[in-house]
């Protein structure tokens, strides 16, 4: 029965390959594991692929409904898990593009592609017959299926039922308009807060103004200024979080002070940018969806399938971190602002644009270390091939070929062969990662192509940051948050590349969002380990390695005044909540929500203006424009499993292949192909994750 679907499938591609073989976006790639040809692809390529793509599964689905044969795992559930193979590629390939390289051609596109698919998405969602079969297999064969096949099945009915298929028909209907209203939206957040991002840059007009930077971080300054028009010989690049780490180093005050609130006012209708009427329309229709499902607000609806279960246990959770760190907090804010006071006088009140700046200075009077210091021996090219890769290949067995015979869709794109310890080619690996301004803000990981043995699919993976990319000439040199940002996302990327799942819809990252943070902050301890480190943080010019005083010096500096990290986490976190824990009546208003987010902050305990949130309401992509609403509480959720996971490593021999071999078998090869708790459980011993490691992780 698999055998015929795939045959099947296979016919229908081969047909619009006939009719389309022009265009390569509907034609099999000749490139390893049939990789994007971008040598190939144009932009006007992509709207007739997506038109082609949607038809073809809107046939392969009318093909499962009119099935005059009983519902079948075969023939219902794996064949809706093969329906969309065209598609899916298409649509990997472009939203990529969209996010890393997004022209205005590229936008025009989605407008045009974006309600497309959401029509799409509703057709399938509410399609009665359709479901009818779903649940037909859901109830006859649940209990005689095992493996794979009762997971796959579990996963698609309760898809199915989340998505509302249960629903009247009236309550159906008012579904699939929230569902497309909430696509729009999505797509002007991601068209709005770019430009928002991009317009807050700040120009500078003299080089003493900038002093206090190294000449490495003035020349970056002055590259950005050409590269956005020079309206001013300096230009100060906003990135996506609240704090800019420049304001370490920053002596003008002035400018610090200028800069924060750039960031802070980017998108809050303070200037010609406000997404506040955006994000109250999306937090009302997130409300109304919820209660059309039954549940009072949609942190409820949420949190159902994730392994927090409910709001209540996510609210234990913070709250217990909560008490641990406010009086830590409150101690580091009085130290730093003591420290200042010894310069600037005993009237000297600290401000959150002072923070880090301060926070530097004491930093290398009792550490004697500064970034400034350091970053010469985070040479990027060095942190990826002898820090990330390295890694990879003492834990997992891994090697890396860079394939410049494999075309990108930007030059600062590079792509890797991923070879197996057995010496078989098992996936391709990109990275980008320099900023730009078509790139939205912040890192993240996605692939080309899911790993799937039913569609014989190596995975194609993908890493995306926006670190400074040096002037000509000059190396790209990274900060320690930086670092840490790369080997996070990589432990994304094996998740992806070691996938050994055999359906598509189970494969790699396809788990809770509080259980795929693991493996990324798990990846970032490798940074630490002594061979690792030693391996990569060598001099940019001398190659030589850190010196052993500068080193102990660096790794002891990388727990120094942690409160912050901690709460500006706990912030968002806790505003992400807040927003989602309201019923649709309850949502403020656009004018309203500036003063709703202070409020919130205030009731939980966590209102502080010297550690503002890491992102704040009208600038929080996770939640807005990304897949984390309700959801951000799992980076500190996962950040507990990932200390877990490494004091097990530690045990067990980090660098052992015995080690990485057993990490990979019981979780990154595993996908969602099981229960995540037991996962966790059968690498680690743990009956239950041990919270009270973090805060000792983080040196409070």
């Amino acid at each position: 029965m698999t055998i015929g679907i795939a045959s099947a499938i296979t016919v229908q591609f081969s047909a619009c390959q006939q009719a389309q073989r022009e265009n390569p976006l509907l034609v099999e790639s000749e490139l390893l594991f049939g990789a994007p040809d971008f040598s190939k692809i144009q932009v006007t390529d992509y709207l007739p692929a997506f038109e082609v793509a949607i038809q073809a599964q809107r046939d392969n689905i009318a093909k499962i409904v009119e099935n005059a044969d009983s519902a079948t795992f075969e023939n219902t559930i794996l064949a809706l898990d093969e329906s969309d193979r065209l598609l899916d590629r298409v649509s990997r390939v472009f939203f990529a593009l969209v996010e890393a390289d997004k022209t205005p051609e590229l936008g025009e596109i989605e407008k045009k592609v974006q309600p497309m698919l959401t029509e799409l998405e509703n057709e399938i969602s509410f399609n009665k017959l359709l479901f009818e079969r779903i649940r037909q297999v859901y109830d006859r064969d649940h209990d005689s299926l095992s493996g794979e096949e009762q997971k796959l099945l579990e996963e698609v009915y309760k898809r199915f039922v989340r998505r509302g298929a249960l629903l009247p028909e009236d309550k159906m209907e008012r579904m699939k308009e929230i569902n497309l209203k909430i696509a729009d939206l999505q797509q002007k957040w991601g068209d709005e807060l770019p430009a928002a991002t991009n317009d807050a840059v700040v120009w500078v007009e003299k080089k003493e103004d900038l002093a206090g930077l190294s000449e490495a971080d003035i020349a970056q300054c002055a590259k950005d200024a050409e590269n956005l028009g020079k309206k001013a010989p300096y230009a100060i690049v906003i990135v996506n979080t609240t704090q800019q780490a420049l304001l370490t180093s920053l002596d003008n005050r002035e400018l610090r002070k200028r800069v924060f609130e750039a960031s802070v006012h980017r998108a809050d209708g303070t200037n010609k940018h406000n997404t506040f009427p955006i994000v109250v329309e999306i937090a009302k229709l997130r409300a109304e969806q919820a209660e059309l499902m039954g549940y009072p607000n949609y942190a409820s609806y949420s949190l159902e399938r994730s392994m927090a279960g409910t709001p209540d246990n996510v609210y234990a959770f913070l709250k217990n971190l909560i008490r641990e760190y406010t009086p830590k907090a409150e101690a580091e804010t009085k130290a730093i602002e003591a420290f200042a006071r010894e310069s600037q006088g005993a009237d000297f009140e600290l401000q959150p644009y002072d923070r880090f700046y301060y926070s530097a200075k004491m930093k290398k009077q009792l550490l004697n270390v500064s970034e400034d210091e350091v970053k010469p021996y985070f040479n990027v090219d060095s942190v990826l091939v002898n820090g990330v890769f390295y890694a990879a290949n003492r834990a997992y067995g891994l090697t890396f070929k860079q394939r410049e015979d494999i075309p990108t869709y930007h030059p600062d794109m590079k792509a890797f062969e991923v070879i197996d310890k057995d010496g078989r080619p098992m996936a391709l690996f990109y990275t980008d990662y320099f900023r730009r301004p078509t790139k939205r803000g912040g890192a993240w990981m996605d692939g080309f192509a899911k790993q799937s043995r039913q569609r014989s699919q190596q995975p194609i993976i993908f890493n995306v940051c926006n670190n400074a990319k040096a002037p000509e000439g000059q190396p790209s040199l990274l900060t320690w948050d930086e670092v840490t940002t790369l080997f996070h996302e990589f432990g994304h990327a094996l998740h992806g590349m070691l996938s050994n799942c055999q359906y598509n819809g189970l494969s790699g990252t396809s788990v809770a969002r509080d259980f795929v943070e693991m493996p990324s902050q798990f990846n970032e301890s490798f940074a630490t380990i002594p061979e690792i480190f030693d391996n990569y943080a060598r001099h940019c010019e001398t190659g030589e390695p850190m010196p052993a005083d500068l080193k102990e010096r660096m790794l002891q500096s990388i727990n120094f005044q942690t409160a912050y990290s901690l709460g500006e986490n706990l912030t968002a976190t806790c505003l992400d909540l807040a927003w989602h824990m309201l019923a649709a009546n309850q949502i403020p208003t656009a004018e309203e929500a500036a003063s709703f987010e202070q409020e919130a902050l205030r009731q939980i305990g966590l209102l502080n203006p010297q550690i503002p949130p890491r992102y704040s309401t009208s600038y929080f992509n996770h939640i807005w424009g990304g897949g984390y609403a309700a959801g951000y509480y799992s980076y500190l959720w996962t950040e507990v499993l990932a200390v877990n996971v490494a004091d097990a490593f530690a045990r067990k021999g980090a660098l052992k292949p015995e080690t990485g071999q057993e990490f990979r078998d019981k979780i990154l090869s595993r996908g969602n192909t099981g229960d995540l708790m037991q996962m966790f459980t059968d690498f680690t011993g743990m009956k239950q994750p041990d919270a009270s490691s973090l805060l000792k992780a983080r040196g409070l």
